[in-house]
């Protein structure tokens, strides 16, 4: 297993991306529901019970949106207490490992209240709403605040802070990826890929159809 920090590469990474460059989005009429049609089909087929926790908690994350609430550790463990169906759903009391061994997330006594400060920055102004989903998704998966679920728990921190803004992306397949710590041009990806969903609505593309999305942020994906 590495012995570097990933955590320590990502908040390095997390400095240098560019976020102010992200593509502006536009609130769009109400339509299809991406993470719900996601819920409804990929994951229902595989696992229906997976899929009534999945949506149990987003329908938590969008109350909690919808009446502003800060975006902190405490309030993605309620979430993830619907998702694994527990009734504790505390931050990790060691490192974490992803990709077999490949990522080692460290721990100390600062990571718990340094990941709080960093979702606190998913308000920020200054920075369009396209980076703050795709910064707070990516701290969610590098900070791996869990000891399960941490992709799950990812996706519905980037629909929520989508929806604080009156947005709700039509698909979040494309969503679904493999990224790694150390990836600069994959973050700031990521917040162009939410602007290409985004614009999919607006000009009545196909939701299932994935022509024309950046090649690089196709994966594969658990959690």
């Amino acid at each position: 297993m590495t012995a570097t920090d990933s955590l320590s590469v990502w908040l390095r990474v997390r400095r240098e991306v560019d976020w102010r460059s992200a593509p502006a989005l536009q609130r769009v009429p109400p339509g299809r529901d991406g993470f719900r049609a996601w819920c409804e089909g990929a994951v229902r087929r595989r696992d229906p019970i997976r899929a009534e926790r999945l949506l149990a908690a987003y329908a938590l994350a969008r109350e909690d949106a919808a009446r502003r609430a800060p975006l902190d550790f405490a309030l993605l463990s309620g979430w993830q207490r619907e998702v694994l169906a527990a009734t504790e759903a505390p931050f990790r009391v060691g490192d974490a490992y992803a990709k077999a061994g490949r990522e080692r997330y460290g721990l100390t006594t600062d990571t718990q209240a340094d990941f709080d400060s960093c979702l606190r920055e998913t308000t920020d102004p200054d920075i369009p709403p396209a980076a703050r989903a795709a910064r707070a998704y990516l701290d969610v998966a590098f900070f791996h605040p869990f000891t399960d679920g941490n992709a799950r728990a990812a996706l519905l921190t980037l629909v929520h802070v989508l929806a604080r803004e009156d947005i709700v992306l039509p698909e979040v397949g494309p969503l679904q990826t493999t990224r790694y710590a150390d990836d600069l041009a994959g973050a700031a990806d990521l917040a162009v890929l939410i602007g290409v969903l985004n614009r999919r609505r607006r000009r009545g593309v196909q939701a299932e159809s994935t022509d024309g999305l950046p090649q690089r942020v196709w994966g594969l994906r658990d959690g």
